[in-house]
């Protein structure tokens, strides 16, 4: 062991090889040992606690007790428990199981308490939990071992619970368990979409996890286990690799493994590296949480950082995902500790450092600098998927006639399957020169299009042609159409599926003029020559909206330069395009078309087209907004390519200009096929007028103040009514004509007043 560090753990070589005596000291308190004394060759059912942590022969001994004095080797009690084949536990981060807990203990290790359940025969799971006090020279922790629990129940809900680590006692068929405190990684209902390599049926959990450690054509690297249909996924890929899209999605009844056991040089599919994570969060917050809030496996004292980094790289008790440099050394304090964990092993991810509150008081201690391991993309091609491949099961006594014809399986059972084609539904009958248990089945249906077999030579199923019960396929061969096709699997185990299963393509052509039915049936290939391919969904695109400095923008001001970006990850095989962008006032009252139904800036003045950029699309534009609103809302269709999306020439003026805004046209040498279905983005921005900027953030920090709330002001005034209207213009009129008349009247005295003094 080397000086000036602290570990929890060891390995099985230390049992065979003496090491200099040490006092285990742990980051969750004291070293604390419980154990079963044994006395006059009996064991005593009371609980002793030991200060060391040092076994001889099994027996824990206190070092200032003689009672254990024999010339023994000593090893330490980390290395005692991992030395047992088979057992193995699977953990879960910041999750909890009920159970019933029947032993509790405060101030153990997260490693101590593990290796307690692991020695404890009636001990089914373990409970470890730490409470964050960054001001206590040690986290208080509080251990609990349980003899029931619901983990192993597939219909149980796990609960959040902070700062927890929930171990289940596993027992796997596999000489590869392992010598780690946990096997694998568990997160319950989830799972990577598509990424198989490797697709088999088995009947209980441990037993797909036995296949990941046993897998030797790939590095198993994550598994998926569905309890339903007792399908095993395995896979090269886990949550961190790049170079393909990693879609992990929600799946009931489905829960996702990590295979823990892995060498450190194993845990990318490419290579690895060690980098301050980029995931949109301040790197000293995210280094504060870690040294926080993260347990640590190991800590020592090293002399830089790249020290620190070549330790977690090389490290072998556990699988290194991270660590934290805290600066150069001073004296004889620990400056580097190694963890598990990572972003990816936190429920909520990268959201997880941005809820964390400070601490309210500082204790002084430096922050260091945070590094987690990085899987770079692979600059080769991707290794096809592997196939599937089952058992063997094989009978010598076959001769070789049976053993060559296509359709006798390799225990000496011979099929005759024969297809009659009805109106609504496929028969397919199948005649055995023995009896033949088993089941009979739709392949990807057996669950709802299957019968079952019982010592029979004389079986049939019917194929429904509607519905996707059986999943019956209408395909097209060149001009002719009315084929139905699927694919019948005979498989002698009630759940596994074997090398001596036989599987079917049955066809049936339907003459739609005549009614003339024909069929064609043709015996496939083995079950372990099947390949499982996949590709990855188009993944959901996403609209931002960019400064002058590329940083995503809520509110700006009118005349602001923008990037208007709709985006999906660079390493997909789809390109997109955008059509029919409307941009809308919050209450949308008000409505402005700035993409058209062709992909064409409707006025480029204001929106210009968009070009593309990698795998996304932009229009660079100064920021606008209606008069009746502060928000104003953008609202685009958007369609995928398989491969680049060709640009529609718009006409504006005498200009022809491109727009990543229309379809490629589909060559007819050229049959890839292009997503149909359209789908709607949506994304709102906030636009001050000038002069707002001022109170722009007093409009931030004041919560109650909505931009995209209309102000109405009412004018208390009788409008005028039609009627009233006429009742002014009458009124008016004869006031006009009143005031004429006596105009008229007043000159006409006047004129004649003189005629009347004459005599």
């Amino acid at each position: 062991m080397q000086e000036g560090s602290r570990v929890l753990g060891g390995t099985c070589a230390v049992l065979k090889s003496r090491i200099k005596t040490r006092v285990s000291r742990v980051q969750g308190g004291r070293s604390l040992v419980y154990h079963l004394r044994e006395q006059n060759g009996t064991k005593s059912s009371s609980r002793r606690k030991l200060g060391s942590g040092l076994v001889k022969h099994g027996l824990v001994c206190d070092q200032n007790s003689s009672s254990c004095n024999r010339e023994l080797d000593i090893y330490d009690t980390d290395s005692a428990w991992r030395c047992r084949g088979g057992t193995a536990f699977e953990k879960l981060t910041d999750y909890d199981y009920r159970g019933t807990t029947y032993y509790s203990v405060r101030n153990l290790s997260l490693y101590e308490c593990q290796g307690w359940c692991r020695e404890e025969a009636e001990c089914q799971a373990a409970a470890f939990s730490f409470v964050v006090n960054p001001l206590a020279p040690m986290q208080d922790t509080l251990c609990q071992l349980q003899n029931e629990t619901a983990a192993t129940n597939p219909a149980a809900q796990p609960q959040r619970a902070a700062n927890m680590y929930y171990m289940t006692k596993l027992q796997i068929r596999s000489e590869n368990v392992c010598l780690r405190p946990w096997a694998f990684e568990r997160i319950p209902n989830k799972m990577i979409r598509g990424l198989d390599n490797a697709l088999i049926y088995t009947s209980t959990k441990e037993a797909c996890l036995a296949a990941c450690l046993n897998e030797h054509r790939f590095t198993c690297r994550s598994v998926e286990y569905n309890y339903v249909t007792l399908q095993c996924h395995l896979s090269d890929s886990d949550r961190r690799t790049t170079g393909q899209y990693v879609q992990f999605v929600d799946a009931q009844g489905v829960d996702y493994f990590e295979n823990l056991c892995l060498k450190g040089k194993e845990a990318c599919k490419f290579q690895r590296i060690f980098q301050m994570p980029r995931i949109g969060v301040a790197d000293d917050k995210i280094a504060q949480y870690a040294g926080l809030h993260y347990y640590t496996d190991k800590e020592l004292q090293t002399q830089s950082e790249s020290a620190c980094r070549l330790a977690c790289e090389i490290e072998n008790e556990f699988l290194c995902r991270s660590f934290l440099y805290r600066g150069a050394p001073q004296g004889s304090a620990y400056n580097c500790q190694l963890f598990h964990l990572d972003h990816w092993t936190l429920p909520d991810g990268p959201s997880t450092y941005l809820n964390a509150e400070r601490p309210l008081i500082d204790n002084g201690e430096r922050v260091g600098t945070y590094f987690e391991n990085f899987c770079e993309k692979g600059t080769g091609p991707l290794t096809d998927p592997l196939p599937v491949v089952f058992e063997t099961t094989e009978d010598p006594t076959i001769n070789n006639l049976t053993r060559n014809d296509i359709n006798c399986d390799k225990t000496g059972t011979c099929y005759d399957v024969s297809v009659d084609c009805k109106d609504t539904r496929i028969a397919v009958q199948v005649r055995t020169n023995k009896p033949f248990n088993g089941r009979i089945y739709a392949l990807g249906r057996s669950e709802t299009c299957n019968i079952d077999v019982i010592n029979s030579d004389y079986f049939k199923l019917d194929l429904t042609m509607s519905g996707q019960d059986c999943n019956t396929q209408s395909v097209r061969d060149g001009f002719q159409t009315g084929i139905y096709s699927n694919t019948v699997v005979l498989q002698h185990h009630s759940v596994v599926m074997t090398k001596a299963d036989k599987i079917y393509k049955v066809k049936c052509t339907y003459d739609m003029s005549s009614k003339n039915i024909t069929f064609g049936m043709m015996p496939i290939r083995d079950p372990e020559m099947i390949s499982i391919t996949s590709a990855p969904e188009a993944p959901p695109p996403r609209i931002r909206i960019l400064d002058s400095r590329s940083r995503e923008v809520e509110t700006v001001r009118i005349g602001d330069k923008l990037t208007f970006r709709i985006e999906i990850p660079e390493d997909t095989p789809y390109g997109i395009f955008a059509r029919s962008c409307v941009a809308m006032a919050k209450d949308s009252k008000s409505t402005f078309q700035i993409i058209d139904d062709e992909g064409c800036p409707v006025d480029p003045s204001i929106f210009p087209s968009f070009t593309p950029d990698g795998n996304a699309l932009q229009s660079v534009y100064e920021a606008f907004r209606f008069t009746e609103s502060y928000g104003v809302i953008f609202q685009c269709n958007v369609k995928y390519c398989l491969g680049p999306c060709e640009p529609a020439v718009c006409e504006w003026g005498r200009e022809s200009v491109e727009s990543w805004g229309k379809r490629r046209r589909r060559s007819l040498a050229n049959s890839t096929e292009e997503k149909t279905e359209d789908m709607t983005l949506s994304q709102e921005i906030l636009v001050l007028d000038f002069g707002d900027e001022k109170q722009s953030e007093f409009f931030k920090n004041d919560a109650s103040i909505d931009f995209n709330e209309d102000k109405t002001v009412t004018i208390v005034e009788p409008c005028p009514t039609k009627t009233s209207v006429l009742a002014l213009g009458v009124t008016c009129a004869l006031l006009i004509l009143l005031y004429i008349s006596t105009i008229f009247s007043y000159y006409m005295k006047k004129w004649l007043a003189p005629h009347k003094m004459m005599p």
